[in-house]
This record gives C-alpha cells, sequence and structure tokens, in this order.
C-alpha cells in the first residue's frame, strides 16, 4: 500500500492516463496486489507501474488499468519488461490466457506498447471501441478502443 501514492504521482505526470483518486491507488495496491508490479531505482522509489485484474466474467482474461513510466525513465523498454513479467507471473499462478486493455485513439505509446506485446508473443490482438466518447459525462473524452490479445502461450 506504501506505493500507492508514488504511482498516483506517476500517473498524475504522465499527462495521457485518466487520473483517478490517490484514494483509488491506495485500494488498487491493497486489493489488485497480485496482478500489479511496481518497478524501482537503485534506491527503491518507485519508477513505474503496472497495475490490473482478472475480470470477474473472463477468468482467463487479465485487464491491464494502467502502465506508467516515469518520465525519467522512459525509452529503456521498462513498460514493456513489466508487461512481460505480470503476464508471465499471472499466466502461470491463474492460467490467464488473454490480455485486455483500452487505449485512447490518441495515445500512441500504449498502441505501441500493446502491438509490440502482441507480436512478441505470437498472439492476435483484435481491436473495438468499447466505449464511445459520448458515453463520458465530461462530453470530452475519446473512445476507449478495447485490444483483446491473445491466446498467450503458458
Amino acid at each position: 500500500m506504501e506505493d500507492g501514492a508514488a504511482i498516483w504521482r506517476i500517473a498524475r505526470d504522465s499527462e495521457v492516463l485518466d487520473l483517478n483518486s490517490s484514494y483509488s491507488y491506495l485500494l488498487w495496491c491493497r486489493d489488485f496486489a497480485a496482478t500489479s508490479l511496481v518497478a524501482r531505482d537503485e534506491t527503491g522509489s518507485p519508477i513505474a507501474f503496472v497495475t490490473g485484474y482478472v475480470r470477474p466474467e473472463r477468468p482467463e482474461a487479465l485487464v491491464v488499468w494502467q502502465v506508467a513510466v516515469d518520465a525519467s525513465h522512459r525509452g529503456r523498454g521498462l513498460a514493456g519488461t513489466l508487461l512481460d513479467e505480470l503476464t508471465a507471473r499471472v499466466t502461470e499462478e491463474r492460467g490467464i490466457t488473454a490480455v485486455e486493455t483500452t487505449v485512447t485513439p490518441d495515445n500512441t505509446a500504449s498502441d505501441r506498447l500493446f502491438t509490440a506485446y502482441a507480436a512478441r508473443h505470437g498472439a492476435v490482438l483484435e481491436r473495438e471501441v468499447l466505449f464511445d466518447g459520448g458515453l463520458f459525462p465530461d462530453g470530452v473524452h475519446q473512445p476507449e478502443v478495447l485490444y483483446r490479445i491473445g491466446p498467450l502461450s503458458p
């Protein structure tokens, strides 16, 4: 739970992710620690994270909620490494065979991350709009495109 504040700051500073309340990141670290990872620098400070959960209606799917890397550590492949590590662990522990996430059309970095992930794992990547922009109450949100990646090998 002690990582909650740090990953909230990393998400905030990304200027790309939808920022959730700081409280939600504390809860996330408590309730979904088994399906999330935090990378640390040599001093032990969090520098990147990936959060996820297993879908109750589709228990073979890991939903990746957010991935973010502190600006000073970007460009080193850390997001891909975290994603690979998390899915390897969850595949082994829970039998996950698919990854799902959503990406807005303007988030080029996330599109590249998940497209490269699918290619590295020899998995099919399917895309479809999950939430149209008009569903969001603020009226300015882009659509969220669902990325389904699978099947993953054990």
